[in-house]
Order: structure tokens, then sequence, then C-alpha cells
């Protein structure tokens, strides 16, 4: 690779075409010293540099939209999954590229960082999204220090967070949690053939997501130990399925089902085998739980319109998501134990499953002033 030096005014320059980046030919112009013998073994040196380093360091003189273009590509999109990948694009370009963007990265300061946390928190944000900005955030300006050396100094390590009136919780019509006779409505109105009735039968009796749930074959279920295990989830990308890895560690599980539905998924896989016999060679060999009459899987996208027509049809204002809050909230106030709940729900937290349903339990709230009131009364 080679360069060259010139003067301009009183110092010395050097410059060296670098390799392209989006297409564009990049070429490097510093200063090299007050003479020509400076410059050129600052060039020198400068050119054993790149070539050893790859000339990530020069990103510092990019914008901050370029270098978490760069993070993203060279970081996210190789070590983390796919639906964060499109949280964290949407995430860099709604709410951090629009405030702090068209600045350079080396001239990144806590003060500037801390207005993207603050704008995004006047427009209204939840908690929890502003709780990811800062994670995404973080996770690039920190990477930008090291191992990319881009820059001595994290900016995010400043950051506070604005509090939220607690005051103004979730409440059970937020998180949209159905009630029991709500439920047996739905029932009514989605038909045991229907592609929705089985995954909807599964989300309530377990609390899985919803890719947890299509995502299950029945070597996930144990007939006589009465346990259902999650392992993989459904994915969409684009149009197309695929299968991922759940959530996180802890989202690997295994948890016990009751008769109920234990029944339900006896009579479902004898109607499997009964459409595989009707549909012949035009039925779709698979092990999947969730399939079409025709052996096809259902995927979100079916999960969605099926949905969309059994919430017009029944008038319950409901989502998909209302099944894993329900299962929740009627363990929760019925006396089951907060542990418990985290470990089948596959929260990594124990404070997400609190945060989550806490507030929501009333009963569970009176029931313990009930016992400590009958603790004097013995």
């Amino acid at each position: 690779m080679d360069g060259s030096v010139r003067r301009r005014g009183k110092k010395w320059y050097y410059s060296f075409e670098g390799a392209r980046i989006n297409g564009k030919r990049m070429r490097y112009e510093r200063v090299g010293g007050n003479t020509k013998a400076e410059a050129t073994e600052a060039l020198r040196k400068a050119l054993n540099y790149y070539e050893e380093a790859g000339a990530i360091e020069e990103l510092s003189n990019f914008s901050v939209q370029d270098y978490f273009d760069y993070w993203y590509e060279d970081y996210v999109m190789r070590n983390l999954k796919y639906n964060t990948q499109q949280n964290y694009r949407g995430t860099i370009d709604n709410h951090i590229v629009p405030y702090i963007g068209h600045y350079k990265l080396k001239a990144m300061q806590p003060s500037v960082v801390q207005k993207v946390i603050d704008k995004n928190f006047e427009k209204g944000l939840a908690k929890q999204t502003l709780a990811i900005i800062y994670t995404v955030m973080a996770g690039a300006f920190k990477r930008a220090v090291y191992p990319y050396q881009l820059t001595n100094n994290d900016p995010t390590r400043y950051i506070q967070m604005p509090k939220y009136d607690q005051r103004n919780k979730k409440t059970k019509e937020d998180l949209k949690v159905i009630t029991m006779d709500q439920f047996r409505t739905l029932q009514e109105y989605v038909h045991q053939s229907n592609p929705f009735y089985i995954p909807m039968m599964i989300a309530f009796h377990t609390g899985l997501r919803r890719g947890e749930v299509l995502g299950l074959t029945w070597d996930n279920i144990s007939f006589e130990h009465q346990t259902l295990t999650v392992e993989k989830i459904i994915v969409m990308k684009g149009k197309e399925w695929t299968i991922g890895t759940p959530k996180t560690q802890a989202s690997y599980r295994t948890i016990n089902i009751g008769k109920q539905l234990i029944d339900v998924l006896k009579k479902h896989r004898k109607r499997q085998l009964e459409n595989k016999l009707f549909y012949g060679q035009h039925y779709t060999e698979n092990n999947f739980i969730c399939t079409k009459e025709n052996g096809k899987l259902t995927t979100p996208h079916s999960i969605k319109h099926y949905g969309d027509k059994a919430r017009r049809e029944s008038g319950i204002d409901f989502s998909f998501h209302s099944f894993r809050h329900t299962h929740a909230t009627l363990l929760l106030e019925n006396g089951a134990i907060d542990k418990a709940i985290q470990e089948r729900l596959g929260h990594a937290r124990i404070g997400t499953t609190m945060d989550t349903y806490s507030h929501l339990t009333n009963k569970t709230k009176k029931e313990t002033v009930d016992i400590f009131e009958n603790i004097f009364q013995k």
C-alpha cells in the first residue's frame, strides 16, 4: 500500500487510500509533522498500523450513525438472535440516530447522550423501551472503547435514567388479561379444527410465548410424565419461517402440564393421524404439534390472522400474549409461589416476573394480611 506526503502551510501532511466502505473509496489525510522527514515517518507508521489493525480506528472520525451501522454489522448481526437484531435495528434508526447520528463518534459527551434518553422520555415511551435504548447505546459505546479502541470514553456510563411514577403500573386491562368466562367464550368461537385452537390451548395452560408454542414437536411432550419441554422456537424472517433458539438460557425449560391439556393434545394427535390418511400424498410430513389440517406448520402469521378473526367474532379484546399474562395472573392470584411461576414462564430474573404481575394480585395481597391476622387469633 502506497501513500504520499505534501506541505500545506507550515505543516507537512501524509495521506493514503484505505479499504472501501459502502463501496466508496476512502482516503485518509493527517498532519505528519513540521518537516517532510517527520511526515514520511508518520506515514510509514500509519501504513503499518493500518495493515495490522484493519483501519478500524479510522471509524473514530466517522459520524455516530456510521459507527452504529458498523457495530450493528460487525457485532449484532454475528452474535445476537434474529428478533433481537430487528429490535436493535429499529431502536437505532428510530430512537438514537435522529438525536446523535450526525455527531462525530470521538466527540461524544455524556451530556449529549443523555439527551437521547431525555427526549425519548418526553415522547412518553415506556420504561422498558427506554431500557432497551440504553442497552443498545451502552453495548455500542462499550465496544467503541474496547475492543475497537476508537475512543477512550464510554459516555453511557454517566447516563441517569428518568424515574417513572410507580403509581402508573400496568393493570389487567393494559396486559389484556382475560377471565375464565371469556376464555370459555373463545373456545365456542374457535373450533377444534381451527389452526388457532391448539396454540391457544397450549398457551393458556402453560404460559408459553407464541414462538415457543409453535416450535413444539411431539418429542417435546411426555404423556407418561405429563411434561412439556421448550428447546426451540419458530421465528419469521420476512415471509419465511425458521427454527430458532429460545430467548434466554432460562427459556430452555421442562414444565409440568395438567390432565386437561394432556387430553386435548391426545385428541389432537389422533386428528393429525386421521388428516394424514385423508390428505395422503398432499399431507406435509413433520413432527410439529401446531399444524393445519394438511400438516403445514401454523406460523406466527397464521396466528395473527386467525387470532384477529376470533377477536372480531367473539368481541373479546385479547392478543395471543394475553394467554401468557392470564396464565401467570391466575397462578399468582391462587397462591402459586413466585419462583415457580418465574421458572414456568422462562423468565431469567424473578424481578421480571414480579414487576409484570405482582401489582395485579389484589387477592394475594388480601390473603397475605389475613395470614398475619390469623397468627394473633391462634
